[in-house]
């Protein structure tokens, strides 16, 4: 029987990841004392075994298999503190009883993946012979609608020992029984490649018969020990693995994460609590209190009011539910009801801090540094603590500040990472300054980023060389110019001047041969930043700034013909382009001082042109419009103007529509401007109510996506305005003509003059008018704000 002495040697089916197999394994092997181990595992890990029990290996860690010729082919095996695998390597290398792998070799599973998928129907036909999760069918046989509910039941709240028959083996033949019951009712293979790592695994226990006789364990997935107890010859094992596909295959230790143990992966057995099944395995006695004091820490630490006796009450919740439900002990079910009732007042946004924090776990681990690596990631190790950036699993922001060295040196290295296509940080919106000596980033380090290492390894030795060669090889390969302009930035960023003058060829080249108008456009935004980032790297950028100035050029005469004839679509993505324009050709202006007055003036000549052509698209005349309105080169009588034109009633609706939205929406202050300018919001309301019912549903839609994208402050303001409807007659400043007086909806007839001294002190001292306000009171004469400033 599985798990007894009785013949063969001590077979232990365990479920990965699982506290109570590791438990129920500690003691077996306390108890059989064999004389050597063999554990479900890639063979080639043997040599990294005597690893597990440096001082400096902290789990949750994974052995990473890659194939040498193609790094991104690769494969984990997790381990965790709770993983009844890891507390078998751990048990035996205390003793100084040998341990080895026995699954089949990387070298082979590396190559059918591959296999698998190149053969994609050979994969679909493999997927539908996959039988249903046997934890979860053992549960619904039980009556259980939850198998994590069912496995706690039966396995973590069981006491090792406890009763007459009992004892650290009957789980495990109890187990294996309930496995060959399944694979008899769903077949022998849960997966057509079971079959050969079976086959393999037989082989091993054979040499390890002829060296140790029936003397051994074997730790390996439950689903497996029927197989395993199947007696078969030699012959046939042997025949089953003949032709099997290989690659060369190189593995190392790696860190590993929690919430990557919760997902299905490595061994397919994924779980959706390792910091619950962590605390259970190391809670040396009531677990249910201990769990509820580690929650209310949690929650103290997040300035929420949780006293002993909100404790005391979980505790007593969660066994009561445990009864109610007929469960053998408080489950995390019945915790996280408890929790949720006393401790966070029936509410899941505290419970879900609970979760990701305990129940699934934050958990980053550690290998030591005699762990192999390729030299690429023993660099970037180096670089992460000598700028003190530590890998998290954790999700944080990260504020540089690159006047400072340190800093600097913090964002080459990310942005060098993300050149060699390795995401470890995120660039952010910050909070702070918007200039170029200031820079966001969003961290978080995950266990596939090593992947991503070793892929990078084939470019270089250190990350600047990796990066280096990357960034060339790229410039070399990319078809579209928007491509080079963007790896420019990114090189610039990175601080990559060898691979700059590769990277400017292929620019110039790109340049001369491209002739789409959006293709530059695209462009031209990434070489402005660009530019604007040379001051602060110290960088020469006078070969990128006439290469931009030489677009913009382009772009000035190509852009007026381009904007004719389009689809809605393709207009809404050409006002996008102009707006980036504008925006590069400002930065430019300050970047390439030589061309700055003349580019500046082409460029308002075309968006003069933009804004009186019928034939250009309606949003893109809007657009035009609100830019020389905000730049100061189109007056709000001219505004008006336009804006008359665009909405009178011979303009279709929905063109009318699209010249609103060019003007209004979009763009930041639009819906302010509509607020401040009551001729403006007065034509606007006068175009609406005028709108035909017939076609009022068409252009709805386009209308609300303008008004939509406004705050909601702006909004209730507008709605305010309007509501209250234009100034009465007899009132002062009625009757007036629109843009004269205050005709518009809402606006007062003269300015409130006692309501504008009062903020003119303060404004004066934030424009550094004035040094204090009494100073600034004691100027004020009555002049409009407008003229003293």
């Amino acid at each position: 029987m599985t798990g007894t002495r009785t013949s063969g040697p001590l077979l232990l089916g365990v479920r990965h990841h699982g506290p109570g197999s590791a438990r129920a394994v500690r003691a077996a092997l306390d108890a059989a004392d064999p004389r050597a181990v063999l554990i479900e595992g890639p063979p080639e890990g043997d040599a990294l075994l005597p690893l597990a029990a440096d001082e400096e290996m902290r789990p949750p860690v994974a052995l990473l298999a890659h194939a040498v010729d193609d790094p991104g082919r690769a494969a984990f095996w997790p381990f965790a503190e709770f993983s009844p695998e890891w507390v078998a390597i751990r048990w035996a290398l205390a003793r100084d009883v040998p341990v080895r792998f026995i699954d089949l070799p990387a070298a082979h599973s590396l190559a059918m993946e591959a296999d698998a998928e190149a053969d994609p129907e050979e994969d679909t036909d493999a997927e539908r012979l996959v039988p249903v999760d046997p934890i979860r069918v053992l549960a619904e046989t039980a009556g259980y609608d939850d198998p994590e509910r069912w496995w706690e039941d039966v396995v973590e709240h069981r006491v090792p020992g406890s009763g007459e028959a009992a004892g650290p083996l009957a789980a495990f033949a109890a187990l294996g029984e309930a496995m060959t019951a399944l694979r008899e009712a769903y077949g022998d293979g849960g997966h057509p490649r079971d079959a050969v790592r079976e086959a393999y695994m037989r082989i091993q226990l054979r040499t390890a018969a002829k060296e140790f006789g029936d003397e051994f364990a074997v730790v390996c997935g439950a689903w497996h020990v029927p197989a395993l107890r199947t007696r078969t010859t030699l012959t046939a094992d042997r025949a089953l693995l003949k032709g099997l596909p290989k690659v060369k295959a190189e593995l190392t230790w790696v860190p590993w994460t929690h919430r990557r143990l919760a997902r299905h992966s490595g061994y397919g057995a994924g779980i959706e609590s390792p910091g619950w099944y962590e605390h259970l395995f190391a809670a040396p006695d009531r677990p249910v209190e201990r769990w509820m004091t580690k929650v209310a820490g949690l929650l103290r630490d997040e300035d929420r009011f949780v006293s002993s006796a909100h404790v005391i009450e979980a505790v007593r919740l969660a066994a009561t539910l445990a009864a109610m439900r007929g469960r053998p002990l408080a489950g995390l079910s019945e915790t996280t009801d408890a929790i949720r009732a006393v401790m966070c007042d029936g509410s899941d946004v505290p419970l879900a801090l609970v979760h990701d924090r305990l129940v699934v776990g934050t958990t980053l681990g550690e290998v030591p540094d005699t762990a192999p690596a390729v030299p690429l990631q023993r660099d970037l190790t180096r670089q992460q603590r000598t700028l003190r950036l530590k890998p998290e699993a954790d999700e944080r922001e990260v504020e540089l500040d690159l006047r400072k060295e340190t800093d600097a040196s913090r964002s080459r290295l990310l942005h060098r990472l993300r050149v060699l296509g390795i995401g470890w940080g995120e660039p952010a919106a910050g909070r702070g300054s918007t200039g170029t000596f200031r820079e966001s980033w969003r961290l978080r380090w995950e266990p596939e980023l090593y992947v991503r290492v070793a892929e990078a390894g084939v470019w270089g030795t250190t990350v600047l060389a990796a990066a280096t060669a990357r960034a060339e090889s790229d410039a070399v390969a990319a078809t579209a110019l928007a491509e080079v302009t963007a790896l420019a930035e990114r090189c610039l960023l990175a601080d990559l001047p060898d691979a700059l003058p590769v990277v400017m060829r292929a620019l110039a080249d790109r340049a001369a041969l491209d002739s789409d108008v959006g293709h530059l456009a695209d462009a031209l935004p990434a070489l402005a930043r660009t530019l604007r980032y040379g001051d602060v790297r110290a960088t020469d950028t006078t070969a990128l700034g006439e290469v931009a100035a030489g677009l913009a050029e382009r772009i000035c005469v190509g852009l007026p013909p381009a904007c004719t004839g389009l689809d809605a679509e393709g207009a809404e993505a050409l006002r996008r382009q102009v707006d980036g324009v504008h925006t590069a050709i400002g930065l430019l202006a300050g970047a390439v001082p030589s061309s700055a007055d003349g580019l500046r003036e082409r460029w308002r000549a075309v968006l003069h042109k933009l804004t009186v052509r019928d034939t250009v698209a309606g949003v893109i005349r809007g657009r035009a419009a609100r830019l020389l309105l905000d730049e100061g080169h189109l007056d709000q009588e001219a505004a008006a103007r336009l804006m008359g034109l665009a909405l009178s009633p011979g303009t279709p609706p929905a063109d009318a529509a699209a010249w609103i939205e060019g003007f209004v929406g979009g763009a930041a202050g639009g819906g302010m401007l509509l607020v401040h300018d009551e001729r403006l919001l007065a034509l606007v309301d006068a175009w609406l109510t005028g709108v035909p019912a017939d076609t009022f549903t068409d252009v709805l839609p386009l209308l609300r996506r303008t008004f939509s994208a406004y705050e909601a402050g702006v909004r209730r303001t507008l709605g305010d305005l309007v509501r209250r409807g234009p100034v009465p007659a007899g009132a002062p400043g009625a009757g007036t003509p629109a843009g004269a007086g205050a005709t518009a909806p809402g606006f007062g007839p003269v300015l409130d003059t006692a309501r504008a001294d009062a903020v003119v002190p303060v404004l004066r001292l934030l424009l550094g008018l004035d040094e204090h306000p009494a100073t600034a009171s004691a100027h004020h004469d009555g002049t409009p704000l407008g003229e003293t400033a």
